[in-house]
């Protein structure tokens, strides 16, 4: 066995350069409870799971590529490796079909809880499609929903864009590697979405954008939102794949309708006829997906395992615990609003615990949430 398959960073990385069927490594994780004790059950265990000879022998003999991987991950702060086995990966997603096995992030993992909208569209849109789509994610951010799109050029990036302008969280999920920007074009904003939200790919430092990616990316795009909005598309496009996979995940796909004139509209069309929603408001998307966000909140809840307990008139929480760490948070929040920066001060929590549990409350309807400050609600 390789002599860092003791550790379950290395060992997943290693699985993941072993490559090939997804379901198989994934079923060795569930058997064995983490990488390094899948590594360590040995060419028996890998058949048994289902791994395939090739992933065998990769295992066997691994790829020096992920040594690579781990470089990259320990280059700078705020590159994590979020895996299968991992309680943090995202809820929603874990309950897509064929959901990935890891997923490396340049930013705040925490955002992949967030509940969000996946706003795609056509590459060359229109003028008014690129207003459109600015205009619902800056609603959206508004609103507390995160903007999720797939980083492309034309709606996707205008999306993304809109959502960081007004203060709002944006997830980029990309069909290269974590490092690898596509389009080239599109390099300072997947910087500044590093640094301000999360980029995200299930793809290893290094991977070349390939067409055949770009599917799978649009599958954890999907699967990471409650919703997907389609804002323009001709009547092939990528965007008709990732609303099509978000309605055989079980979540809400709208479109927004268009001139019969226009050709940009007729992949919207052809959503509307194949019974996805019509939408003319932001408000209208967000009504439709309350449903599906408290389901979420069921599961952060869940993840969280903490009580909120001071006394006040506040309804009992849903999942009882003896968590401090939420209580702390409960308690140093006010009725006037305040900043992450000072709720960490006052707590001494990490952003993304404290990010997670904030999260948690809100959607629980304890809090209010306005331009980046909290406080209860009265």
């Amino acid at each position: 066995m390789p002599d860092t398959a003791h550790t379950d960073a290395d060992a997943l990385l290693q699985l993941i350069h072993a490559a090939g069927p997804l379901a198989p490594r994934r079923a060795l994780l569930d058997r064995h409870g983490g990488p390094a004790a899948a590594l360590a059950a040995g060419a028996d265990a890998w058949r048994e799971a289902g791994l395939t000879p090739a992933q065998c022998r990769a295992l066997r003999m691994p790829d020096p590529a992920w040594r690579r991987s781990r470089a990259w991950l320990q280059a700078a702060p705020g590159r994590h490796l979020v895996g299968w086995h991992d309680p943090d990966y995202p809820a929603l997603l874990r309950r897509t079909p064929g959901p990935p096995l890891a997923l490396f992030v340049d930013g705040d993992p925490a955002l992949l809880w967030h509940p969000g909208v996946a706003v795609v569209g056509s590459r060359a849109p229109t003028a008014a499609g690129l207003d459109t789509a600015a205009a619902f994610a800056r609603r959206f951010a508004a609103q507390g929903l995160a903007v999720v799109s797939g980083l492309a050029g034309g709606i996707d990036a205008a999306a993304h864009l809109a959502a960081l302008q007004a203060g709002g969280v944006t997830v980029a999920v990309l069909g290269s590697g974590i490092d690898v920007p596509y389009p080239r074009c599109n390099a300072g904003l997947h910087a500044r979405i590093a640094a301000e939200g999360a980029v995200v790919s299930e793809y290893p430092p290094g991977t070349p954008a390939r067409r055949t990616q770009f599917p799978s990316r649009n599958r954890i795009v999907a699967g990471l939102a409650l919703g997907t909005l389609v804002v323009e598309a001709a009547y092939r496009s990528g965007a008709l794949i990732t609303a099509r996979l978000a309605g055989e995940a079980g979540r809400e796909v709208f479109a927004i309708p268009g001139s019969i004139r226009n050709p940009k509209a007729r992949g919207c069309h052809r959503l509307l006829r194949d019974g996805a929603m019509l939408v003319e408001s932001p408000d209208e998307v967000s009504a439709a997906l309350g449903p599906v966000a408290a389901d979420l909140a069921d599961a952060l809840r869940g993840r969280l395992a903490a009580p909120i307990e001071d006394g006040t008139a506040a309804p009992a929480p849903a999942v009882p615990s003896s968590d401090p760490d939420y209580n702390r948070l409960w308690q140093a929040l006010g009725h006037d609003p305040s900043g992450m920066d000072e709720l960490i001060a006052r707590t001494g929590l990490t952003v993304a615990r404290a990010s997670a549990m904030l999260l948690a409350m809100e959607l629980d309807g304890r809090i209010d949430v306005a331009h980046g400050r909290y406080c209860r609600k009265s």
